[in-house]
């Protein structure tokens, strides 16, 4: 599985950007997917997480009611609409899959490469 993430760029506070991440996999529906990020100087933290069939979702405490993950399985691409942005959400942003049915995932088998956010006043 291949995963490829877009969608960054720089952006105002209060401003919103939707990052998309494109799956190379005929299984895209059975995955589990989710959104992490890493400040600069910071730990890797999770963001959201998508249930395969998009029934079930997690989303970090301070991301709660300003993001909003969603997939297409059409398309094979997972969403992260971010809305409200703050300098906090300065990061890289990775997409990430994970195989197992576990749920939330525990480990996560597929990294994309990763895109840059920057939030500014």
């Amino acid at each position: 599985v291949q995963l490829q993430a877009s969608g960054g760029g720089s952006v105002q506070v209060g401003g919103s950007v939707t990052l998309s991440c494109a799956a190379s996999t005929r299984s895209f529906s059975t995955l589990n997917m989710a959104w992490f990020r890493q400040p600069p100087g910071k730990a890797r933290e999770l963001v959201a997480v998508t249930s395969w069939m998009g029934l079930r979702k997690i989303y970090g405490d301070s991301v709660k009611d300003r993001f909003t993950i969603s997939s297409d399985n059409a398309k094979n691409t997972v969403y992260l609409k971010m809305t409200d942005l703050k300098p906090g959400d300065t990061a890289v942003y990775y997409c990430a899959a994970a195989q197992s049915s576990t749920w939330p995932p525990n480990n996560y088998d597929h990294w994309g490469q990763g895109t840059q956010v920057t939030v500014s006043s």
